[in-house]
């Protein structure tokens, strides 16, 4: 920084007339736009048809500036915004313990968390926000909702609810609690002694939530651990750092940040890890994304982790939020994400004029030989890996995939989708204490839940539900183990109804260290490139 910061000085003496030229120019460029933006903000607050207070004027002029820089990952956050973010990014808030979503206009219920005021109340996943205290919900966004349901720990929210079926609306009244979301929600062991272990997010809690988990499975005999980081979004880096930190040697390069002038800010491991010899497969698929691709990203680096799934989403820029007057913030796109070998992390994106944000450059299929067209990085261990944009697997195994009959049916449910998750919940609630974990779903269940999907104008023909036999079974299992017995066993019963993780336990079953999983995969691996 101080070498180039001479050299820019050194120049400024050398070229005093011209510079002294341009910044004429460019004061009298920046003079004439401050005039423009001032004159259209005078015509607009004294003439538009429609009376504009000057507050709201400079938050639309804001909001514009900040659109027009074409990322869609800077935002200005009001102060409701900014809470709501902080919220989702700290994995602990004051609520009922609800996760909604908008359907058509309707904000339903999608999740209930256990042991939370929404459960005690009996709320059920398919129910329809329509009041909240003594304010109907009709036509609110999904943010207006949440924020009013949320609220300080100790204090009341009442809420009306609809649910199919039922004439007369459900009114519960609840008490506010600290309402905590796990990032790491359960951590079994499978076939024998390999452990598996699913990110949801990277808050506050993530790693300690990991490593509690990783300790526990190595004390209970574990040779193998499956990182499933699918469908994980991300969150802090300082997670991501410390998350990778628990597999790799204190010193050992993580992730570099490099700005706009290109000067790169080194993160390292601080410290000895829990898991330092563990063979280790990681998940990924095409929504791992940001903290996910940094820790999957500097283990393939480091040759210390297997990566098996798809291609990751490629989120590699670096957000940094910037407080303002008035509780406001603003998130701003400020730099890039590099592995330890160089690779950048982010697909290269642009935002087109109908809002869409698409790849420059997008793969057209998930295979071998699209992958070979990336450019080529080596590892630690002279590995060929990918560049171009988020992080290639070592293994491409593709995600589960429905048959034709299969997804004729899934698509009549997903038309009704709120009707359908009420009749599966009625129908997997009937069946919780009744069932035992080995239970199996049986054709008569199937028909009784066709029934109850009719009854609900829910239409399926019976010929095409029969057809989508396994379509249908997976979704009673998965929701009658879940209710009846929890996640981690309801993950148990999928297992091999997951061929990502059946692969990554196949190899973890051959391999008793990090090097003979290499070893494994090495006669897929295409010849050695140049390091880029």
């Amino acid at each position: 920084m101080t070498r180039t910061r001479k050299t820019l000085i050194a120049l400024a003496v050398v070229t005093t007339p011209l510079l002294a030229g341009g910044f004429v120019i460019q004061e009298r460029a920046t003079r004439d736009g401050v005039r423009l933006f001032e004159q259209v903000m005078s015509v607009v607050g004294d003439r538009f048809v429609d009376s504009v207070s000057a507050s709201v004027l400079y938050e639309k002029a804001a909001r514009g500036l900040l659109r027009e820089l074409k990322d869609p990952y800077t935002e200005l956050y009001t102060p409701k915004q900014l809470e709501a973010f902080n919220t989702t990014t700290g994995g602990f808030y004051g609520g009922v313990g609800m996760l909604i979503e908008e359907q058509e206009g309707s904000i339903i219920i999608s999740k209930v968390y256990p042991h939370t005021p929404a459960e005690e109340a009996g709320i059920q996943e398919g129910d329809r926000i329509i009041q909240v205290d003594t304010s109907s919900t009709r036509g609110w966004r999904i943010d207006q909702v949440s924020s009013r349901l949320k609220g300080e720990p100790g204090t009341k929210v009442t809420a009306k609810f609809a649910r199919p079926g039922w004439t007369e609306p459900i009114s519960a009244t609840f008490t506010r609690r600290t309402i905590r979301i796990p990032a790491v929600p359960f951590g079994i062991m499978l076939d024998g002694k390999i452990g598996y272990v699913p990110v949801q997010n990277f808050n506050e809690t993530s790693t300690p939530e990991l490593a509690q988990q990783i300790i526990r499975l190595q004390n209970e005999g574990a040779k193998g651990l499956v990182l499933d980081l699918r469908q994980n979004p991300g969150g802090f880096l300082d997670q991501a750092l410390e998350m990778s930190n628990l597999f790799l040697a204190r010193g050992q390069e993580i992730l570099s940040v490099r700005d706009r002038q290109g000067i790169a800010e080194l993160h390292k491991a601080e410290r000895d890890p829990v898991a330092p010899r563990l063979p280790l497969v990681i998940l990924t698929d095409a929504y791992s994304a940001s903290a996910s691709e940094i820790v999957a990203g500097a283990l393939q680096d480091h040759d210390r982790a297997l990566i098996v799934g798809t291609t990751s989403f490629g989120k590699g820029l670096v957000q940094s939020v910037y407080r303002l007057d008035g509780g406001y913030a603003i998130k701003l796109t400020t730099g890039k994400w590099y592995t330890p070998s160089g690779r950048s992390i982010q697909k290269e994106r642009k935002l087109l004029d109908d809002g869409q944000f698409v790849e420059v450059r997008p793969d057209t299929a998930e295979s071998d030989s699209v992958r070979n067209q990336r450019p080529r990085f080596k590892s630690d261990a002279g590995r060929v890996i990918y560049g171009g944009g988020a992080i290639t697997p070592d293994v491409i195994v593709a995600p589960d995939t429905l048959t034709t009959a299969e997804q004729k049916v899934a698509r009549v449910l997903a038309a009704k989708n709120q009707e359908t998750n009420i009749a599966l919940y009625e129908f997997a609630f009937a069946r919780k204490t009744s069932v035992k974990p080995d239970f199996v779903v049986t054709q008569a269940m199937r028909g009784e839940f066709y029934d109850k999907l009719q009854k609900k104008g829910v239409t399926v023909d019976r010929k095409d539900w029969d057809a989508a036999q396994g379509y249908v079974t997976r979704l009673i299992d998965l929701r009658i183990s879940r209710l009846a017995f929890g996640d981690s066993t309801a993950k148990r019963r999928m297992v091999n109804d997951d061929n990502q993780l059946v692969k990554a336990l196949e190899l973890l079953r051959k391999g008793q260290s990090q090097r003979d999983l290499f070893a494994l995969v090495s006669s897929t691996t295409p010849p050695s490139g140049n390091k880029r």
